[in-house]
């Protein structure tokens, strides 16, 4: 046991878990609570995926098949290199007739077992036992064979280049941008012949295979009973692969392997550390911590990295850099989570991001950093959130300086439309000349060539996603001593004002000329997904799209009643057609609650608004039932995209009963523990700690708190309160205390109302 977990306290249950492929009695870790197949099944789109890795490394593997319910396997994988699902290489073992090989082979497959450092397999009909473990830029298969007949051993590439040097198979894949994947893979057992596959045969007289579906066969006897094979991977050449390999697999035991890995992954996830709640919940909690940790990924090797903005390669001078990241969904939670928690690793990630800018052609902070450059993907540019809101609670390890110009270029010099990356073009001046980005009238043609066929303009999200962007980079311009930056940023960060319609008090599209788009449905106008108005959702999620100055929003919406009144009825408005239509044209727009929908990253802060309005015992009400509703231990545990972390860090937050509804601010909001007892363990040697009395499913009503042993009578607390560790104490209850937190004064603090 790793001594976070010493405490008498802390105590687990005792269980059978897996170490290292043997049954051993034992207590339950962290790690052991992980079930990295909750959300495989998803409602519509994208489900999870059961993960190997370690904690935000290069090297990610999952089983290659179409979905969770999919019967075959295709072939075993190497090294996930992109957003969903492209992996370079691919391993395919087989035994049989050699005319039968192919560059990756289908299995039939059972038995299947996955943990967060380690994967087996039982492929059933070729009668082959697989385990893996991986390490940071390397990883070790070990395959035993039952039947004795010739053993065959793939290794392809989709396009690139492979061959086989008599000890070692080394190539590279080439992905996006003429950037390429590299791998070094060492057999322990030397094969008894190698070739390429050519037209579907084993050619014995090349060793060399380049271009589409490249594969290199090596062969070994019929009795062969096992075969063990090590390989690195690297994005700077196939000797960074091999020094990478050797460095990090030392031999071709598993057991060192898995031993590291559950050792790494129960150090991050004792972070936080959990008492109470359900067996379910506890693996709902801790699954979701893991999932946070899938990205970004460090492509540091051995203090040099390549980096896809300028296609070179570069020293880390000791930061380790990262990459792949969803910023548009992560800015959300799973940045402020780390600030949290790994406040280190946050500095080091947004080191990586200045270093970025720095590579790229124009020195514009990225929108979506990847292995293979800034991916033109979502729109706005929230990199400036996660700076903000790692300086406001106290981290300093980074040049706010030189991240403030590159937020500023990429905002004011790159084009504010959707999926894309250009230079700012007309639409563009007309926002900063107008403050809002104009929509087009149904049926009207687009004009401006800039703008993605099928992402559309996205009218109401830009507007609403560049204000917060423009009101984080006038802090930071504020705390930089940039007068003018800030009182000009200042404004453009109420330029959602000009799409508030006062008659429904919804933001709403308007034309170039500023009339709002009439006639119009805030439930269905736009499109697939509402892109032509909206980005996803349809105007009931983005009426509350408004996170860093709910004072004002509050005002506008016509006071803290007719706010309340909104809510209620976002999550009782009925979808207003059969599902079938409404998920046609909303396929992200799922875990409905009416019209508030759980599954997508714009509606994550809604529950908590009501702590803005005098009705914290709602907040408190909506997390517990959305938790209960839409985050389960079963395969259909997710109800949406999980998108690089970004869903996972809500369902962690809210179910230690806090959630940042404005990064930026240095402040947390209070919804309802799930478990009776917290603890967090803080980068400074300090804990947060939360306590919930007679917390239970339900008794889910705050009835009164303390906050290191005072009376605290506000449904939030800040960084500053916590910092220096902290106490937290909740009374729960079966019925709401509806006067808890519900003075004007004690709504948490936003910009305020100076229109």
């Amino acid at each position: 046991m790793t001594k976070f977990l010493l405490r008498k306290s802390w105590v687990f249950p005792c269980v059978f878990i897996i170490t290292s492929g043997v049954i051993a009695k034992g207590e339950l870790q962290p790690v052991d609570y992980v079930n990295p197949y909750i959300g495989n099944i998803s409602v519509l789109l994208y489900p999870t995926h059961p993960t190997v890795s370690l904690p935000n490394s290069l090297l990610r593997v999952y089983p290659q098949r179409d979905d969770y319910t999919g019967t075959l396997l295709r072939g075993l994988p190497v090294v996930l290199t992109r957003y969903r699902g492209s992996f370079a290489f691919n391993i395919s073992p087989f035994q049989g007739d050699e005319n039968e090989i192919e560059p990756v082979m289908s299995y039939s497959y059972d038995q299947e077992k996955i943990t967060p450092y380690m994967y087996s397999v039982y492929l059933d009909k070729e009668q082959i036992q697989i385990r893996f473990a991986p390490s940071r830029q390397a990883a070790l298969y070990e395959m035993k064979f039952e039947r004795e007949k010739p053993v065959y051993l793939t290794l392809s590439t989709e396009d690139g280049e492979l061959r086989w040097d008599g000890e070692a198979v080394s190539g590279y894949q080439t992905l996006a941008n003429n950037i390429k994947a590299y791998i070094w893979l060492e057999p322990e057992t030397k094969p008894a012949n190698a070739g390429v596959l050519k037209d579907g045969k084993m050619d014995l007289s090349q060793t060399a295979s380049s271009g589409k579906d490249a594969a290199i066969v090596l062969k070994f006897g019929d009795k062969t009973p096992s075969l063990h094979i090590r390989y690195g991977i690297s994005y700077i050449d196939e000797n960074q692969a091999r020094r990478n390999m050797e460095s990090e697999i030392k031999s071709y035991d598993l057991k060192p392997l898995l031993e590291e890995g559950r050792r790494m992954w129960n150090e991050a996830l004792g972070k936080m550390l959990v008492e109470g709640g359900s067996e379910n919940e506890k693996t709902g909690f801790y699954t979701a911590l893991y999932r946070t940790y899938e990205r970004p990924v460090c492509i540091s090797e051995a203090g040099r990295y390549f980096s896809g903005f300028d296609g070179k390669i570069h020293s880390d001078n000791g930061t380790p850099f990262y990459t792949d990241d969803l910023i548009w969904d992560t800015f959300r939670a799973a940045h402020p989570l780390r600030v949290l928690t790994e406040p280190k690793l946050e500095m080091n990630i947004l080191n990586s991001y200045i270093r970025m800018a720095g590579e790229s052609a124009h020195d514009w902070m990225p929108t979506f950093p990847s292995v293979t450059g800034d991916a033109p993907m979502m729109n706005c540019n929230h990199v400036v959130v996660s700076v903000l809101d790692a300086y406001q609670k106290g981290l300093r390890g980074f040049a706010l300086e030189q991240a403030y110009k590159a937020c500023k270029a990429a905002m004011t010099e790159k084009t504010l439309l959707p999926w894309s990356t250009m230079p700012a073009g007309e639409l563009d001046r007309f926002y900063h000349e107008h403050g809002y980005l104009p929509a087009l009238r149904e049926g009207e043609r687009e004009t401006d060539p800039n703008v993605n066929s099928f992402e559309r303009r996205q009218t109401v999200p830009v507007t609403l996603g560049n204000s917060y962007d423009s009101w984080c980079l006038a802090q930071i311009a504020r705390v930089l001593g940039k007068t003018n930056d800030y009182n000009y940023f200042l404004k453009c960060s109420y330029d959602y004002t000009n799409l508030f319609n006062p008659e429904t008090h919804f933001f709403h599209p308007k034309d170039d000329q500023g009339q709002f788009i009439e006639p119009f449905s805030y439930v269905t106008s736009g499109g697939l997904g509402a892109r032509d108005y909206y980005d996803e959702n349809n105007g009931w999620t983005y009426r509350w799209g408004l996170q860093y100055n709910l004072a004002d929003f509050v005002d506008l919406m016509g006071g803290r009643k007719a706010f309340i009144t909104g809510l209620d009825a976002t999550f009782a408005e009925p979808l207003g057609r059969e599902k079938w239509k409404f998920y046609q044209q909303f396929p992200d727009q799922t875990g409905n609650v009416g019209q508030f929908s759980m599954g997508n990253e714009p509606s994550f802060h809604i529950p908590y608004l009501y702590n803005y309005a005098g009705e914290p015992w709602k907040t408190q009400k909506s997390i517990r039932s959305l938790l209960q509703m839409w985050f389960r231990n079963d395969l259909m545990g997710i109800p949406g995209d999980e998108d690089g972390g970004a869903m996972s860090a809500f369902v962690a937050f809210s179910m230690m009963g806090f959630y940042p509804v404005t990064p930026g601010l240095s402040i947390y909001d209070i919804g309802s523990p799930v478990f009776s007892k917290v603890v967090i363990k803080m980068d400074n040697g300090r804990e947060f700690k939360i306590i919930a009395h007679n917390c239970s499913a339900e008794n889910k009503y705050i009835q009164s708190a303390k906050l290191n042993g005072k009376e605290w009578n506000k449904p939030w607390f800040s960084q500053h309160d916590i910092r220096n560790g902290a106490l937290l104490e909740l009374e729960m209850g079966k019925r709401a205390n509806k006067s808890w937190g519900s003075a004007p004064e004690s709504a948490p603090p936003s910009e305020g109302v100076t229109r």
